[in-house]
């Protein structure tokens, strides 16, 4: 079995550490077999990140992903070549995800604390399951504050109702949290990975989140504040990261 961290944000978008530091801390920090960089409305850091592994002779692969902001919460998607529109409603964003041969997350589901999913959009697409509508998976072990407070109830959900294969991803924006959350899978590479994920043969865990604390408060503060702005930027066009301390 294998170890992948589906949800991990760089200075691409709203994290802290540049493409370089996450790749070298996932080589000499981690035991992941698959990472998928997922930074906000674009593709572009995780398709040069796989790029960048596959050059220096890595070993584990990256899938290039996007957290994209529907008009319904955020969604994430895997497997991309190129970034779907923002803002339109999920069911059009899933359209794209799959149209292009990608996979859709529903991310830290039910969270108030971010742009969720409720229950209400998500209980209306697993009710009807069209091809090409539906998710392909539900995460459900985020550690981070965004998906810790209402995981356990979208775990019971999940399991009581929509029955999606359930992912696990750290959502980390800063090193140390990369790994925290993961999905165990057959297989070693990204190839068996999206095999198990369409299949259902996926399993999410986690471990603890570090504490503000050891994460350091005045680059939590500094994440935050550059988060805060982080798909208006994108959507202008801006690309700039925070700057470092």
């Amino acid at each position: 079995m294998a170890k992948a961290d589906l949800h991990i944000h760089t200075r691409c978008s709203d994290g802290l550490a540049s493409l370089d530091q996450v790749l070298e801390y996932v080589e000499h920090q981690t035991d992941l077999n698959v990472i998928a960089i997922t930074d906000h409305e674009d593709a572009r850091g995780g398709l040069r990140a796989r790029e960048l592994a596959a050059k220096r002779g890595y070993r584990f692969e990256v899938i290039p992903g996007a957290e994209i902001t529907t008009l319904n919460g955020h969604l994430l998607g895997l497997f991309l070549e190129s970034t779907p529109p923002s803002f339109r409603r999920v069911e059009r964003t899933l359209e794209a995800i799959h149209g292009a041969g990608g996979l859709a997350i529903a991310p830290h589901p039910l969270s108030w604390t971010t742009r969720s999913l409720s229950k209400r959009t998500i209980d209306r697409l697993c009710a009807v399951r069209e091809p090409g509508i539906a998710f392909d998976a539900i995460e459900l072990a985020n550690p981070s504050p965004a998906g810790a407070r209402a995981g356990r109830k979208a775990a019971c959900l999940n399991a009581a109702t929509w029955r999606l294969p359930a992912s696990g991803g750290s959502d980390a924006h800063h090193l140390q949290c990369i790994g925290t959350g993961w999905t165990e899978f057959p297989g070693e590479r990204a190839a068996g990975l999206k095999a198990a994920i369409i299949e259902g043969t996926i399993t999410p865990h986690m471990t603890r989140y570090p504490s503000l604390r050891e994460m350091g408060l005045h680059r939590v503060a500094l994440q935050l504040a550059w988060g805060y702005s982080a798909t208006p930027r994108k959507l202008l066009g801006g690309s700039r990261g925070p700057r470092r301390h």
